[in-house]
């Protein structure tokens, strides 16, 4: 059953309509063929004008839609071959974390990302696409593999934050995070992140250390979730409409502060309703960027990344 979003609701209600008008066509015989063409033609336009003119907390519900493809989705779809690599070499394999060698249109890369489940069952197993430390000591360790065997990495992410539990504060969560974004400062093979769906805090930021970081349409990247800082600065997370607002975490307010070098478009009505033809844009887009960087030579990529993370920051006086 697909998951209908508050906002969609008038679209909903002409496609109701048109496909009554299609039932009363083919009972009665009647052509009601204009009719029908008439509202099809409506329910395009409201499609487009809403999609067009959503709010930062609209795009984060179809960021976290639980349709929406996952790591593995696009892996399948944009792949021609795919290897995954297991643990991270100290006695762990968090799920979490996928990553492994993969061929794309002949071409081999590392590919990493972040997964969640499309059940109770799979986001069991991938504890809610959050990594725990060793996610991300799995993370670094295919990264420095990459580097050492001169392939380029692709990350895609899509997590809510890193793992905020007991387990992974007794295990060093932050330090885990902080020695990713150190060693991948220093990679000197070309790196592209992707944000595909939701990008929280450090959670994200722990494999977006990247030459190239593209969002998603209708993704979303910030440094604590809308509902997170309503809870600290409204002491009311009902307000998280407003924080969302206030953080500025749609692409085209990160591409505005030069936070993040591009945005992906997604099919009408998000990357859910299309996942073929969502692959096949981010498809290009990888492969078009892998062209520019493949041209800079190891140092200049490591400095390229470096000089990108050192400009950001935007001060009004």
């Amino acid at each position: 059953m697909t998951v209908v979003l508050d906002f969609e609701k008038p679209i909903i209600e002409i496609e109701k309509k048109i496909d009554e008008f299609k039932k009363i066509s083919m009972e009665s015989g009647m052509d009601l063929n204009k009719e029908i063409e008439h509202f099809e033609q409506q329910a395009d336009e409201c499609r487009r004008e809403l999609y067009a003119n959503l709010t930062p907390s609209q795009k984060i519900q179809i960021a976290r839609h639980p349709e929406r493809p996952n790591f593995m989705d696009y892996v399948d779809k944009i792949c021609d071959e795919f290897i995954e690599f297991h643990g991270d070499r100290e006695g762990s394999d968090d799920r979490a974390i996928i990553g492994g060698i993969a061929k794309i249109d002949g071409r081999s890369v590392m590919i990493v990302g972040t997964m969640k489940g499309k059940s109770t069952k799979e986001n069991l197993e991938y504890n809610f696409g959050m990594p725990q430390p060793q996610g991300y000591h799995k993370a670094l360790r295919l990264f420095k593999h990459a580097d050492k065997f001169h392939l380029p990495i692709i990350t895609l992410i899509d997590t809510p934050g890193a793992y905020p539990g007991i387990s992974a504060e007794e295990t060093n969560q932050g330090g885990a995070i902080a020695i990713n974004l150190r060693d991948m400062a220093k990679l000197k093979v070309p790196v592209i992140a992707v944000i595909t769906g939701e990008g929280c805090s450090g959670g994200a930021l722990g494999l977006a250390v990247a030459n190239k970081v593209f969002l998603l349409e209708h993704a979303y990247y910030t440094v604590i979730s809308p509902e997170g800082c309503a809870s600290i600065l409204y002491r009311d997370a009902t307000k998280a409409a407003e924080a969302a607002n206030a953080l500025k975490i749609t692409a085209k307010d990160l591409l505005e502060l030069g936070i993040i070098d591009g945005e992906i478009p997604e099919p009408s009505g998000g990357a859910h309703v299309n996942p073929d033809e969502m692959a096949q844009t981010l498809k290009s887009y990888i492969l078009q960027n892998l062209d520019e960087l493949s041209k800079m030579s190891p140092d200049e990529l490591k400095a390229d990344r470096y000089e990108k993370f050192r400009r950001m920051g935007v001060f009004n006086q």
